[in-house]
């Protein structure tokens, strides 16, 4: 029997978060070591090598990611785990381009910690083991050193992205999903209501991609006329219909070894989806009007607000297709859903109004602000955005009061369920009855996960992301509530 402990290193600047982890690590069956600094664990990494190192991003001296291109220029095989409570898209793209084996936002949930390590531990000892035996079979009993050394890549850019700002949990696991897949062309398939952001989400991993130097298209699937939708995608050849007096290439083709972003793609004709099918599968299409294939290599993104799901039991979506583009998921939560967020992306977007317009930037009161995360905003981080732009232009003074906000905004409250007289189960009666009047089918399956993915985000809010604490706060178990974030893709 392997009675090997893993012997585990902490660096963090922060004694609290030392003591939580060193704690957690030895009940675990490791033997961890901390450090407060990264100077001194690569003195101590000059004398022996650990089985996984768990690091702070943010240090006095040398920083996580400066660390962790220290070690790997040594020791590529020692997994890191990188932490941080200032979780960004940048932090997390550089940390996962750096060799990092995971990105672990705080606060975490130990549990999650110990089973991270775990895994590293694990994947450490499979990659020396294959090493050992390449380096047996290339050199038998000789004892040559078969390592020829990796170098770090510190090329990558890590410039910002566009609008996409907050540090809601739900957000801290979309950077963690785009840095994940910074080195893949996976197919993905981002979700979420209008407004929130799927197109930023799409140029985040085409930005941070191996096709980030090509190019990047974007087409809405919904703002093109059925009729012209097919030559928009695939082009067309001169004479393929009245009008084509030259030869046209499409979307596929101008996004060639680039990314093709799809968006509202759940609204596609169906023939069109036929099309798209044989793309995805083969890489070739043939323009409108053309005999001879034309061979693409794209990286397709798509994005929906829609329920592709109830569309492909409706008959309305191809289900072979929606496998080919779920082969990854990313849920972007509505803003209602992300409150923490709204004074940095309030301060964001009234900053770059100012700038656009040449004018002084302007902040909100707290009574302002209040009053802003108080709504419920339909219309998203979109909404948002176009507040600040007409406040930017339309307030009177630097601060911006609720006086000054527009009516609509000021007259619209947000149902208070605990309010005397007021009755939850009422506001969700008036919402299906809302559904039904529209035709919509299938209620109770759109309704259900958005009712549990809204309890399981409060939940670990409250407890600030501890799950069993939230499972207990839920009446579930822990292994139900791991499960449900699995179901409803929160689990990223």
């Amino acid at each position: 029997m392997n009675m090997h402990k893993p012997n585990v290193w902490v660096v963090d600047d922060d004694r609290s978060i030392r003591w939580v982890l060193e704690r957690a690590f030895l009940q675990a069956g490791m033997l961890p070591t901390t450090f407060e600094s990264a100077d001194l664990l690569l003195k101590r990494l000059a004398r022996e090598v650990p089985d996984a190192v768990v690091s702070d991003i943010r240090m006095p001296g040398i920083d996580g990611l400066a660390l962790l291109d220290r070690i790997h220029g040594k020791h590529p095989e020692l997994p890191v785990i990188i932490m941080t409570a200032h979780a960004d898209l940048e932090r997390a793209v550089a940390a996962f381009q750096g060799g990092a084996f995971e990105y672990l936002p705080k606060p975490f949930d130990v549990d999650d910690a110990v089973a991270i390590v775990r895994r590293a531990v694990r994947r450490q000892g499979e990659l020396l083991q294959r090493k050992q035996g390449a380096t047996a079979e290339k050199y038998g009993a000789t004892g040559q050193d078969a390592d020829p050394g990796v170098e770090s890549d510190g090329t990558q850019p890590r410039g910002s992205v566009g609008d996409l700002v907050g540090a809601a949990p739900a957000m801290q696991e979309l950077y963690r999903a785009i840095g994940r897949l910074s080195r893949s062309n996976m197919t993905v398939l981002i979700t979420g209501e209008s407004g929130t952001g799927k197109e930023l989400i799409a140029r985040a991993l085409h930005r941070h991609s191996p096709r980030a130097e090509r190019p990047f298209i974007a087409l809405n699937t919904a703002a093109i006329p059925r009729d012209l939708l097919e030559s928009e995608l695939f082009g067309h050849e001169r004479g393929a219909f009245t009008g084509a007096n030259a030869q046209r290439l499409g979307r596929f083709e101008q996004a060639n070894t680039g990314t093709l972003f799809l968006d509202e793609i759940g609204d596609m004709p169906a023939e069109l989806q036929t099309r798209l099918l044989r793309v995805l599968a083969d890489g070739e299409f043939y323009r409108v009007g053309g005999h001879v294939p034309v061979r693409v290599d794209v990286r397709v993104v798509a994005a929906t607000h829609q329920d592709l799901e109830k569309r492909v039991l409706a008959g309305d979506f191809r289900e072979d297709l929606f496998h080919r583009l779920h082969v990854i998921r990313l849920h972007i939560p509505p803003l209602r859903e992300r409150k923490e967020d709204i004074a940095a992306l309030a301060a964001h977007f009234l900053s770059s109004a100012s700038r656009e317009l040449d004018v002084e930037v302007k902040q909100l009161t707290p009574a302002a602000l209040e009053l802003f995360q108080q709504l419920h905003w339909p219309g998203n981080v979109r909404e948002l955005e176009n507040v600040c732009r007409w406040l930017t232009v339309m307030s009177p003074g630097r601060e911006i009061h609720p006086e000054d906000l527009p009516d609509r905004l000021r007259e619209v409250s947000r149902p208070d369920v605990d309010a005397p007289g007021s009755d939850w189960e009422q506001v969700l009666a008036r919402w299906v009855e809302q559904c039904l009047e529209r035709g919509e089918t299938a209620v109770l399956a759109r309704a259900v996960p958005t009712f549990e993915r809204i309890m399981l985000q409060i939940a670990l809010r409250q407890t600030g992301g501890r799950r069993q604490e939230a499972a207990r706060l839920l009446g579930w178990g822990r292994n139900t509530l791991t499960r449900k974030l699995k179901e409803l893709a929160m689990d990223l």
